[in-house]
């Protein structure tokens, strides 16, 4: 099968949870608890193509007030990347714009393979890097982007490189802590 693929370059977002945020580039949480776009045991980064999109895609399980985030931003160049606004596309891979919008979560939940981990398992097998597709979350529309990746290194052809260039993001685990070991909390003068 062939289908058509295109270079991503630009820059995306993720709002973290602030706990993880130190370690920005990793996809274990997608790959312990499975995305709409991977199953559990798969890695993905699932990132925005803006800022707002990024806030309502890590907003969705806080169904009554907006939760503390961190926003961080990436520099992308990845070579294969599918389109999956593409309606030729899907109907290529046997895809439907109806099925990425399911209720993947419900369908995983009752031992049901849900259409878009099959659509993610075709694109994985031909070698696709990632996907650019409409956000799902509530309030977003077809104009709300992502961009989900299942290859991504600091390497050519599958670049994501973090924006952090004071140093800003924590770089342990223990960085959440209240009062880490040694700690010294100091008020600044504004």
């Amino acid at each position: 099968m062939t289908i058509r693929i295109s270079r991503f370059t630009g820059m995306v977002y993720r709002a973290h949870h602030p706990m993880w945020s130190y370690d920005p580039l990793s996809g274990n949480g997608a790959k312990k608890h499975g995305g709409r776009f991977n199953r559990p045991g798969c890695a993905a980064l699932y990132l925005s193509l803006d800022p707002t999109t990024a806030w309502m895609e890590a907003q969705q399980g806080f169904p009554f007030k907006p939760q503390p985030m961190t926003l961080v931003a990436y520099e992308v160049d990845c070579a294969k990347i599918a389109d999956l606004n593409d309606e030729q596309l899907l109907q290529n891979i046997g895809g439907s714009s109806q099925a990425l919008g399911c209720a993947w979560e419900d369908l995983a939940t009752q031992a049901m393979e849900p259409p878009t981990w099959r659509l993610a398992d075709q694109l994985r097998a031909l070698d696709v890097a990632g996907a650019l597709v409409r956000s799902f979350a509530s309030g977003c529309t077809a104009k709300n982007q992502n961009l989900v990746l299942w290859h991504w290194s600091d390497a050519e052809s599958n670049t994501v490189r973090v924006i952090d260039d004071f140093g800003r993001l924590p770089k342990t685990p223990e960085s959440w802590q209240a009062n880490p070991p040694g700690a010294v909390m100091e008020e600044k003068a504004t």
